[in-house]
């Protein structure tokens, strides 16, 4: 019986601990990707740029990076198909769903910032009047200067893509 109690007291106490790691909502970071957002929404690429590393690593439903610049050309081709809103929430609106967790190092990994966003990307495209919508998440990775270092996208652009190209071959025939 105390081998047993012993047991159960051990898996208490080793349950219990700490593991480090922390989620927040209304903390520096995740407000900063809501503005991030509204930026994105206002087709201000300049002020997504502020908040981007140099180096900054974006990852598109692949194992391949692209930069900055292939993603701003992406931003530019989106907000020129399409009128776009985002949106969350089945009670009300709140239009992206934002926390960031922290992550102490371990053995095999160094401690890492993530802000976490999920949301429908709803777009209605300017040439057609089609709506489509996407549910997205998309991972932000921060960096030590406090910029964000790497992006994970995760969406199905079939839709996108396909409304996207229609547009261009449609502004390639229109007479100049």
């Amino acid at each position: 019986m105390k081998q047993i109690t012993l047991i159960i007291l051990s898996l208490l106490l080793l349950g219990c601990t700490n593991s480090g790691v922390v989620v927040n909502f209304e903390d520096e970071k995740s407000n900063a990707i809501r503005q991030h957002f509204q930026h994105y929404l206002n087709n201000d690429m300049d002020g997504l740029k502020s908040l981007w590393s140099p180096e900054l690593q974006v990852f598109l439903n692949s194992n391949e990076s692209i930069s900055s610049n292939d993603l701003v050309g992406l931003l530019e081709a989106q907000h020129a198909a399409f009128s776009i809103k985002m949106q969350w929430g089945s009670k009300k609106d709140i239009g992206f769903w934002v926390e960031t967790t922290s992550y102490p190092g371990g053995d095999a990994y160094d401690a890492v910032i993530v802000t976490q966003t999920w949301f429908n990307w709803i777009a209605t495209s300017k040439l057609t009047g089609e709506i489509i919508s996407l549910p997205a998440h998309i991972s932000f990775i921060w960096g030590d200067d406090g910029k964000i270092a790497a992006e994970y996208h995760m969406y199905d652009t079939t839709q996108m893509v396909a409304a996207i190209e229609a547009a261009q071959a449609a502004a390639m025939m229109e007479p100049k």
